[in-house]
């Protein structure tokens, strides 16, 4: 009897660990409107240029040095609200008058690509030096177990403002000005280096407690090589708490390389950037703190809702928990 004529008698229909997942998931009302406002964020960052010329500004064009009667001879907006206007929706950036609107919007479209990009980067690490550990054990275990030791002993802030120039010399002369890819190239690497080990210990926690299974050993005694156990057994096993990890480590990057361009050893002008954003608006804050409010509020909706698409994620693979 096929599964339609099942559930159209109502019989119960079984349904795969994914779907109750996805099931369990679309109940949470906070998880579902996380999701849609993280989905919101990623649309509008991938949309930028679209959106900067439907709206005919972009982020570079220094409007306010180049038309009169919108910056006052101290460099900030003539207009109330930081020049918020029916031009200007979000406003002018105070001493070269650029849009903070297209601004915003490179900004958390470079911003977002640099985490995604670690958090990828970070989690194949993780993935396969935390399983390696876990299943191969002894010299391998002990090995990769004492790397994770010693990197997490690093005080991470500090290594990334030390290291930062440090990584950037590689690619070019510190004599020469440095291009805007490597600097994007060299905060991925230091972020990335220093970043994977929480969840590649996660790993092989989970690791080290599902390579003892009856279906572990059936495997191993129907011959089939490690690779193709870790491949088929392992790493399904183990999906939940890499992405629930995952989704943690995200809006922690996107603070972090905000936070090391607002240090200055991030991306400088004229790239625009969330964390440059922030230190611009440090700066201008006495006599313009409209120009802080976009930046900020941003932020803080997209890590609030990053983190409670998390919590989601985590209670809809493990029914269990109780928030």
């Amino acid at each position: 009897m096929s599964s339609e004529v099942q559930a159209a008698e109502g019989a119960p229909v079984g349904r795969s660990p994914g779907q109750l997942m996805w099931r369990r998931f679309r109940r949470d009302r906070t998880g579902v409107i996380s999701a849609c406002i993280v989905l919101f964020f990623f649309a509008i960052g991938l949309l930028a240029p679209v959106i900067s010329w439907l709206y005919g500004k972009d982020p570079y064009t220094r409007y306010g040095q180049l038309e009169d009667g919108l910056l006052n001879e101290y460099g900030y907006p003539v207009k109330p609200n930081g020049g918020i206007d029916g031009e200007f929706w979000f406003g002018l950036e105070p001493g070269t008058g650029r849009d903070v609107l297209t601004e915003l919007l490179y900004g958390i479209r470079t911003s977002l690509l640099i985490a995604l990009a670690v958090t990828v980067l970070a989690t194949l690490t993780a993935i396969v030096l935390g399983i390696a550990a876990g299943y191969l054990g002894g010299r391998w275990d002990y090995a990769i177990s004492r790397l994770i030791d010693l990197l997490m002993a690093f005080p991470q802030q500090l290594f990334f403002v030390a290291f930062m120039p440090i990584i950037a010399t590689l690619f070019i002369d510190p004599r020469e000005e440095t291009p805007t890819y490597v600097k994007v190239v060299s905060i991925v690497i230091v972020l990335w280096a220093l970043g994977w080990m929480t969840l590649g210990r996660i790993l092989r926690g989970a690791t080290l407690a599902l390579r003892e299974r009856e279906f572990i050993e059936a495997a191993k005694v129907s011959g089939a090589s490690p690779w193709r156990i870790i491949r088929k057994e392992l790493l399904p096993n183990v999906v939940s708490p890499m992405l629930v990890q995952a989704t943690y480590m995200l809006p922690n990057f996107v603070t972090t390389a905000a936070a090391l361009s607002f240090l200055g050893v991030g991306l400088t002008e004229p790239t625009p950037d969330w964390g440059r954003m922030f230190a611009t608006a440090a700066e201008v804050y006495r006599s313009d703190i409209t120009y802080m409010f976009f930046p900020g509020v941003s932020m803080v909706i997209f890590v609030v809702a990053f983190n409670l698409l998390g919590d989601s994620v985590r209670d809809a693979f493990d029914p269990k928990t109780v928030r």
